[in-house]
């Protein structure tokens, strides 16, 4: 059988009609980087972390699986509905060939099961080769899952993949330059909403719900121990802005002038760490926790003093 025609035709056959800035099984996209973008599947990506934030670059242990697709009475309409792309796409068609390709499905009507169908995540190099290897329909009796076919633990992966969490903006003060010995309080704007959730759905199949919760912050202050003087008690989720008479427990302290540094700056980091838990232990495993980092560049100067005689 030439394999062109299955594969389209499972294509049209699997794949969902999505709208755009509805839920669907694209996750985030920054510029010409999509995050996920699940090619022939059904799957649903959801949650208010699906979008509007950064991701970290999770990447899923296998670009592509087999998915439940349609029973076999439905499926055997749906390729009888078909015949005018056949006839288009394979070579010397002849309405013999097309019932040859359609006795495969009419064997199935009657029994219990349903069809399965490859689909993959696009943005991943090697999905592309990875659905091309897979058979275009499996026929699964109930309640067993296919080699390649999707779990629950991957759809879970799938949800964690497109997780995205909001990139902060790095407040100072002072802000526009700092000095040797003298506090730079670091603080967060922009977080919103600290907790951040992505389900991915199989409608009428199965779901998995992945939950991130900012935790804490790290502060980096893009230079070594011996010349700045790092703290983190204080900061809790979203550093601790300048209070007049407050005690500094969130920023740092710089020991040296920035003078010898490249573009005579310090380069400070903080990173955001949201942990990441799948709701209903679905799957056994922890996820490691999402870490988005936002810069600022810090230029430290000496306080000059005169002296009189």
């Amino acid at each position: 059988m030439n394999r062109l025609i299955p594969l389209a035709v499972a294509a049209l056959t699997m794949l969902g009609s999505y709208v755009d800035d509805q839920p669907d099984g694209r996750a985030f996209k920054e510029g010409s980087t999509v995050g996920l973008d699940l090619f022939n599947s059904k799957i649903v990506i959801s949650g208010n972390g699906a979008r509007g934030g950064k991701a970290d670059g999770y990447v899923l242990k296998r670009p592509c699986w087999y998915e439940p697709g349609l029973d076999a009475s439905e499926m055997l309409k749906t390729q009888e509905g078909l015949r005018d792309y056949f006839f288009r796409f394979t070579k010397n068609p002849t309405n013999e060939k097309f019932q040859q390709f359609l006795k495969q499905f009419k064997d199935k009507v009657g029994k219990d099961g349903r069809w399965w169908g490859p689909a993959y995540n696009a943005s991943d190099p090697k999905g592309e080769a990875c659905f091309a290897d897979l058979d275009p329909f499996v026929f699964v009796p109930p309640g067993t899952t296919p080699p390649a076919g999707i779990t629950i633990q991957e759809l879970a992966e799938i949800a964690r993949a497109a997780l995205t969490v909001p990139e902060p903006t790095v407040k100072l003060n002072p802000d526009a330059k700092s000095y040797v010995n003298l506090p730079t309080w670091v603080w967060l704007e922009g977080i919103g909403e600290p907790r951040r959730s992505v389900t991915a759905t199989i409608p009428g199949v199965m779901s998995a719900t992945v939950v991130a919760t900012l935790q804490d912050i790290k502060i980096d202050s893009g230079t070594t121990k011996d010349r700045a003087e790092v703290r983190e008690d204080g900061c809790g989720t979203a550093g601790k802005p300048y209070a007049k008479g407050a005690e500094f427990s969130c920023g740092v302290r710089y020991l040296r002038s920035s003078i010898d540094q490249p573009r005579e700056k310090y380069t400070l980091t903080v990173t955001t760490v949201w942990p990441v838990q799948v709701t209903d232990n679905v799957v056994p495993f922890q996820f490691a926790p999402v870490e988005v980092g936002a810069t600022r560049d810090v230029p430290v100067g000496e306080i000059q003093s005169n002296v009189k005689p």
